[in-house]
């Protein structure tokens, strides 16, 4: 058999089984021909009989070959399911869809903070202390409710959408009407649905690296080809972004450019303006992720790119997921109309709209006094995490540590020098009950380190650095 490869991502017995699955359905082995021993097979492909076997096993559990003791291996008789029922190959069938899965570590990370008490210094949510609970429950109790509880329209709430206009004029300096507005199930549905209506498969995408875009399936489940922008203190240099438009053009540029994630960074505004400016005259859109604009500790506002745009290149996705809390989901999308059209068309065929509850607490709440209060409280409370993270960190490991201070956001990036492994040193830190999201899963060279600051509480976060210090050691740490 050719192409069976140790290094591959998939296992051995996974490549063996789908090599003889496809000489079966080509009938090259008919039904009721002999398979080869599972000894005669082993030596031939020079891998362990137990790989063999347990390609077997999947064959076997799908349907497609027999094993008839005394006998051997034979591919069934009814291997078309003609005369008796067959199982479904439910793992087949989850690792064949053309929608890829999150990262082994990725899932590993959500399944110890959803299973285990742990410091979270991973999830890009808020601390229970830090969302507006009690507000939101007097909000959630006034008499007039609107009664209409149908389908909402597939671009959202109008009075959400017209709340949201005066909130992006007043806090973003962004000018667009509700008609170029339109409400997501967070800025993640938005990203997807830019994705899906607006892309195909072929189609070449920028995206930053280090980047929380990395670590997402949904560009490559699209079929697109993805290219980096390196980040350094100042966001992207808008000259990588040139020189991989004459290389491989370019069709859309996806940034975070407000207190990035992973790394906190603010692009400068002489880069803003460059951007901005290559972007009308190649006639590339810019997707602009902008979750955490509001949080700037220094409560100086943050030009957005959209407020800069003067060409309509820029479409804009924010959110209420890291300001207020992750469980309202609600994110919108600004473009021009034909364009949120298109958006709201493909979202009304996914969950013929969002539901109205959600949006009718998120309007009430950014139209009151309480939202102002919220945002300053959470500005100082994000700021005093950040400092006291950044203190614990030079505490325990000095100059072992360099790490990008930010000026806003929920994310602080770190680099320990030495010689340690990320998923090593994650394994021993979830013992000690910490979780973090090692920098490579982000498109960062082993080293790198992201700490979100927004879950953990002020006295968690000492605790979590002392015992982060006890898992390096515990890691192999090469100093």
């Amino acid at each position: 058999m050719d192409g069976i490869s140790s290094t591959a991502t998939k296992p051995l017995y996974k490549q063996i089984a789908v090599q003889i699955e496809q000489r079966i359905s080509s009938g090259e082995f008919g039904p009721g021909s002999y398979l080869p021993s599972e000894r005669t097979l082993a030596k031939e492909l020079n891998v362990n009989r137990s790989t063999v076997v347990a390609a077997y096993d999947e064959l076997q559990a799908a349907g497609m070959i027999e094993r008839i003791q005394g006998s051997g291996t034979i591919v069934s008789q009814d291997i078309w399911g003609l005369a008796r029922t067959r199982v479904p190959n439910w793992r087949h069938l989850t690792e064949s869809g053309s929608f890829r899965p999150n990262l082994p570590l990725i899932r590993k990370i959500r399944r110890e903070t959803q299973e285990n008490e742990l410091i979270d210094l991973a999830s890009g949510e808020l601390s229970t202390d830090l969302v507006p609970n009690q507000t939101l429950q007097q909000l959630m109790t006034p008499d007039d409710f609107p009664t209409h509880l149908g389908y909402e329209h597939p671009q959202g709430n109008w009075a959400l959408r017209e709340t949201l206009s005066l909130h992006m004029k007043t806090w973003r300096s962004i000018a667009a009407p509700a008609t170029s507005i339109m409400i997501t199930s967070g800025a993640q549905q938005a990203l997807h649905l830019v994705v899906q209506c607006l892309l195909k498969p072929g189609d070449a995408v920028a995206i930053e690296e280090p980047s929380y875009c990395y670590s997402l399936p949904l560009f490559h489940s699209a079929g697109l080809r993805t290219f980096s922008l390196p980040v350094d203190r100042d966001g992207i240099d808008p000259k990588h972004l040139a020189q991989l438009h004459r290389q491989h053009r370019i069709k859309m540029v996806f940034l975070n450019p407000n207190y990035q994630n992973p790394t906190g960074t603010l692009l400068s505004l002489e880069r803003r303006q460059e951007l901005l400016a290559f972007s009308y005259e190649n006639g590339i859109p810019i997707i602009e992720d902008d979750p955490y604009s509001l949080t700037s500790f220094s409560r100086e506002p943050v030009p957005t790119l959209k407020s800069l745009d003067q060409h309509g290149t820029v479409l804009y996705i924010s959110s209420l997921t890291k300001i207020v809390a992750s469980g309202l989901r609600i994110g919108w999308i600004v473009g021009p109309p034909t364009v949120m059209e298109r958006l709201a068309d493909a979202k009304q065929q996914f969950d013929f709209g969002h539901s109205i509850f959600p949006q009718w607490l998120a309007n009430r709440f950014l139209g009151s006094p309480q939202f102002v209060s919220h945002i300053d409280l959470l500005r100082t409370e994000l700021s005093l995490r950040h400092d006291q993270l950044v203190s614990s960190l030079q505490d325990k490991f000095g100059d072992q540590v360099e790490m990008v201070g930010s000026e806003g956001g929920i994310h602080l990036w770190c680099k320990f020098k030495g010689e340690w492994s990320g998923e090593t040193l994650l394994t021993e830190s979830v013992k000690r009950g910490v979780v973090f999201v090692p920098g490579h899963l982000f498109g960062a060279e082993q080293g790198y380190v992201r700490f979100t600051f927004g879950r953990a509480t002020t006295d968690q976060i000492p605790e979590a650095v002392s015992r982060l210090a006890d898992a390096f050691m515990a890691s192999g740490w090469a100093k």
